[in-house]
Order: C-alpha cells, then structure tokens, then sequence
C-alpha cells in the first residue's frame, strides 16, 4: 500500500506573491544565507540568446533581488552576465550539472531527461517545472519528415519527460490560463490530483500558475546609426517599406505564407521589403528556412522582395531592428501547437511598438485583435495576410502606438514573474503530485524507454541532437 501523501503546499502563489519580499527576508533569517536557485535552461545564455535563453536570463535578473542565482545552460562556455554567473553544461552529458544541483535550493527547468530528472527527484531543493513551451505539440512538427520509427520515439520520449515532470516537480509554470487547462487536464488523466490536495487549495494556483514570457521595464533605446536591417542588408534602404520576421524560422511556423504574401503585395507597393531577421541553420529551423528560401526563389523575389539576415541578432541589438520596421509579421499553420502557442516574438513588438499581421489562433494572436496593436488573418490564406499588411501599412506604425505601449505595460518581467518569486521564497513543505496516493506510475514502456536512455541511449542522443 502506497503510503500517505506529504501535505501540499498550502498558500496559494497569488497570496504568498503578495508578500514576496517578506518571505524572502524569512527565508534568509532562518538559515542564515540567501536561497540558491538554480536555472537550467535548454538553450545558450549569452550575446545572442533565444527563447529559453531569453526568458530565463529575464527572470534570474528578477529573482536575484531574493536569492543567490545562478544558470545553467548548453552555449560554450561560463561566464558572469551582469552579475549573475552561468555554468555551461551538455544536456546529454551533463556532469557539470552535479555541483549546482547539489548546492539548489529552486531549481527552475523545463522537462529533463531521465538522468537529471533522477538527480532532480532524489535531490533536495524545490522543484518548478517550466512548461510555458508546448513542447509536446513541437515535437510532432519538428520530426515530420523523419522515418515513422524515429519521429514516433521521439513523440514518446517528449511525453515521457513531461510525465516524469508532473510526478517530480512542486510547481508548475505556463504561458496562459489555455495552457494552465491544458495541463490541469495532463495531471488529471495521470491521476495527480486527488480530493486532499483539492481540499487544501481548489484552485490549484498554489502548484500550476501562470509565468508568461515577458519584457523589459525600460522602453528600446533609439538605435546607433548604422545598426539594424536598413543599410546593412543590401536592398533594404530608408526608403523600403520594411516588414520584419522577428526570431527564428522555426519548423512549426509557416513562413512561406509570409514570403508569398509579400510577392503578392510587392506587385503593387514595389518598396516592400520583408526581412526574415533570424535564418538559422539550428536543426528546429532547417526546413521551415529552406521552404522559405525555396519559395522566395521560385516567385523571383529572393534577394529583391525578401531577405535572410544569415546570421542571429544579439539579443541587445533586437531594438535596432524593431524600431526600424514598419510593421511584422507572424505566419502559422493550422495545428495543435498553434492552439497552445505563445508566440513569444510578438512581445518584443509590443514592447518596441510595431504594429503586427499574424495568423490567428493562439493567446497574442487574440490579442492583436482584441486590443487594435495591428490585424489578424486566417492560417494559410494568402491574400488576407497580404491585405492586413496593406492596411496595417496605409495607416502607419504611430497610430498604433498608445494602444501597443499599454499591453507592453502588462508583461514587464517583475510583473509576469510573480508566483515564481513566491514559490522561490517559499518557507513550506514540499509535496510532489507523484507523491499522491493513486497517481498513475510509469508505464513499462516508458520505464523500458528511461532504462535505454540510461544504458547508452543519451550518448546517441548526444551525437545527433546535442541540445535536444
């Protein structure tokens, strides 16, 4: 018989957020020392981050006002980023990661693999997972042109970390109140939440919360001269109509939509210019950027109507070229992902106060049209993409600025972070759903999966996928 459940955690994150501060100064006194958190993030964190990076280099600069931090991250190699210290590690090999563990306090980090998730789970500290990415949806774009085998075992090992995930963390952070339903609804069906745990907090928000993407408090600065697309890229001038693809070219969106909606409008406005602004070469982004490249070839644009900048913006210099565009642009498919998404670029025009097209149907896409900070399309349809970019244009970037300053206000980082700021300073027991009395284990399947990766299986993960 398993035994009884640890007491969940008892203060709900909205009140212990109240009083962050408060519970940092205990949670100092009663041990003499600031707490340790520890980050763990998937991508590089340095000059030129991406999502992962970004957001929690953001959020260790918030959490540093209570704690020790530190992170964790897969670049090349440690360094201190404006006063918080980072430790390169390999997610496949990851030995350097021993050491912070050990001395963690919080770790925040998205679904780990087996081997991290067993040091996580055998640990001490304070666990809150970071599932703001609906990773498992991505999974199934990234891997749809590999053989049936290997997409379909990646598809399970993805599931298998976020199980793992749900019966190992203490806390759980998400983009929307769309994704929190999501994973209420994955606790519920692995059998993680039970009448105990209910009775001590119906809501649920003292373990599952909301911790969006955010953005800076300080308005972008001007950019030097000399900086951003205009100038730099040929064919892209003062006088160019500039559409800008901000962020990656990643395999779950739809960027050929955008290149032929751009050809299309070109024909009557011959200033236009979309710039894709990251054309990676990262194994998520291959063939999404070569689809692109492909169709901007075939309708005789490449190079005249649309350009690649080759090379990942530094996240510093991401100002430049916001502030030099005349409105983005944002193109998905009709999918899963979608649904769930959080299209984390359209904040950073928000923050920078350009006017956005994009598809709808996920969070931002809704509101986009909700709050006037540009137009909406249907997935897929080129001429209504074409046509918002017409009228988004006509009516200028300065008229959609007061609106879009407004929504920036409600995603500063101080603001968005605030549950997880509680839950690093919370002085409580710890309680693991995985923990509760009933909760559906592993399958043999997943446990045969974990023990493969265990025995050998990461160091081919290791070869062919190096940041997976």
């Amino acid at each position: 018989m398993d035994a009884a459940p640890p007491e969940p955690i008892a203060p709900s994150a909205a009140g212990a957020a109240g009083s962050a501060a408060a519970d940092s100064e205990v949670a100092r006194s009663s041990s003499g020392r600031r707490r340790q958190v520890l980050f763990v993030s998937a991508d590089p964190v340095g000059a030129s981050m991406a999502g992962v990076g970004i957001r929690y280099f953001e959020l260790a600069r918030v959490l540093a006002e209570h704690a020790d931090v530190m992170i964790a991250h897969t670049g090349a190699g440690d360094e201190t980023l404006e006063g918080i210290p980072t430790v390169a590690y390999r997610p496949h090999a990851p030995r350097r990661l021993r050491e912070p563990l050990a001395r963690a306090d919080v770790v925040i980090a998205q679904p780990q693999w087996p081997l991290i998730n067993r040091w996580l789970r055998r640990g001490r500290a304070r666990i809150v997972f970071d599932i703001y990415d609906p990773e498992t949806f991505e999974t199934l774009e990234l891997m749809a042109t590999e053989r049936p085998l290997i997409r379909r075992a990646y598809a399970d090992l993805t599931l298998d970390r976020l199980h793992d995930a749900l019966r190992t963390g203490h806390h759980f952070m998400c983009s929307s109140e769309k994704q929190r339903d999501l994973w209420l609804g994955a606790m519920l069906g692995q059998r993680l939440i039970d009448p105990r745990g209910y009775d001590l907090d119906p809501t649920l928000r003292s373990v599952i919360d909301t911790v969006p993407f955010g953005l800076p408090d300080q308005a972008p600065s001007p950019p030097p001269t000399g900086a951003g697309p205009r100038g730099r890229l040929d064919g892209v001038d003062a006088d160019s109509e500039l559409v800008l693809w901000n962020g990656g070219l990643w395999n779950w969106l739809d960027p050929v939509t955008s290149v032929r909606a751009a050809a299309l409008l070109a024909e009557r406005r011959p200033r236009l210019r979309l710039v894709f602004m990251g054309a990676a070469r990262q194994s998520a982004a291959a063939a999404a950027t070569d689809a692109a490249r492909a169709a901007a070839r075939e309708l005789g644009v490449y190079g005249s109507v649309v350009h690649f900048n080759e090379t990942w913006v530094p996240y510093d210099e991401r100002a430049a070229w916001l502030m030099q565009a005349d409105c983005a642009i944002s193109t998905h498919a009709e999918h899963l992902e979608t649904r769930f998404a959080f299209r984390t670029r359209l904040l950073d025009c928000f923050w920078a106060g350009l006017p956005v097209v994009c598809t709808a149907g996920d969070d931002l896409a809704d509101r986009v049209a909700q709050d006037d900070l540009g137009l909406i399309a249907p997935p897929g349809d080129i001429g209504a993409v074409a046509s918002a970019l017409e009228q988004v244009l006509d009516r200028g970037r300065g008229s959609y600025a007061d609106a879009l300053a407004r929504v920036a206000l409600d995603y500063r980082w101080p603001r968005v972070a605030r549950a997880l700021v509680a839950w690093a300073t919370l002085k409580a027991p710890l309680a693991r759903l995985g923990d509760t009395r009933g909760a559906t284990r592993a399958t043999p399947a997943h446990l045969m999966r974990s023990a493969a990766y265990l025995a050998g299986g990461r160091m081919v993960l290791e070869r062919r996928y190096p940041r997976s």
